[in-house]
């Protein structure tokens, strides 16, 4: 069996080399390959659910192939180069990681952290210090929306903005029930915006009390109801 570099540099080779003679791969852009980069990502996801370790080596693998796929494309188009991308990231994680590598900014004194909550506040701040507007500013627009709501008030928390109590969460989210009960009765045209209010009391809720992600619980949610949906003739057939 090859070692890791010989591995790595056999896939590189590979990849230059149906990019070279492939016609489908010679057609990709970067544009054209977004959209499987997703469906590989949502596969990966998959796996990594149902703890298919045999799926998430073989949907990692089609990842990295994408990685050198957009790098080709990068180094084509005059953007930037695998090596470039593989040194990048290296130096970000240094850069991230004072409490390991030093603070170049105050003369490579190591960090001190306590827990995992240090290390994401030092995160967000170096973040800051490299330019970054604001700690939201991280989080992807196409990011799917219940994601996105978690990894928004996750970051924000950083900073102290958050809730203190799960009590106070629960009662925002009877109290905002009660208001969509109330539009619903007299018109409806407050619906939409209690509706919206209540969702994000509950994401927050999930979020406080360190349950599943919403997303997760959202999957499992449609896996127990197609569950139940394929049962119910059965169920009817018996009685």
């Amino acid at each position: 069996m090859l070692n890791l570099s010989d591995s790595f540099l056999r896939l590189v080779s590979i990849m230059d080399e149906l990019r070279e003679k492939c016609p489908w791969d010679q057609k990709q852009t970067v544009e054209s390959l977004r959209h499987t980069t997703i469906e590989e990502t949502y596969e990966l996801a998959d796996a990594i659910t149902e703890r298919d370790w045999k799926g998430i080596k073989e949907e990692l693998g089609d990842l990295l192939l994408h990685v050198l796929f957009y790098s080709r494309i990068g180094k084509e188009e005059k953007q930037f180069t695998l090596e470039e991308v593989i040194n990048g990231i290296a130096e970000k994680l240094i850069i991230r990681h004072p409490h390991i590598y030093g603070d170049p900014a105050n003369g490579g004194q190591v960090v001190k952290v306590t827990s995992d909550e240090d290390v994401k506040k030092n995160w967000e701040n170096l973040k800051l210090r490299e330019g970054k507007k604001s700690v939201l500013s991280g989080v992807p627009v196409s990011l799917p929306a219940t994601v996105k709501a978690m990894r928004l008030q996750e970051k924000a928390k950083q900073i102290g903005f958050e809730w203190e109590s799960r009590d106070q969460v629960w009662k925002k989210v009877e109290e905002e029930i009660s208001e969509l009960h109330a539009a619903v009765e007299k018109d409806q045209s407050g619906t939409p915006s209690n509706s919206n209010r209540i969702i994000e009391k509950k994401l927050t809720t999930y979020f406080i009390i360190q349950v599943q992600p919403a997303g997760t619980c959202c999957r499992s949610i449609c896996t127990f109801f197609c569950f139940q949906f394929l049962l119910y003739p059965c169920l009817c057939y018996k009685s």
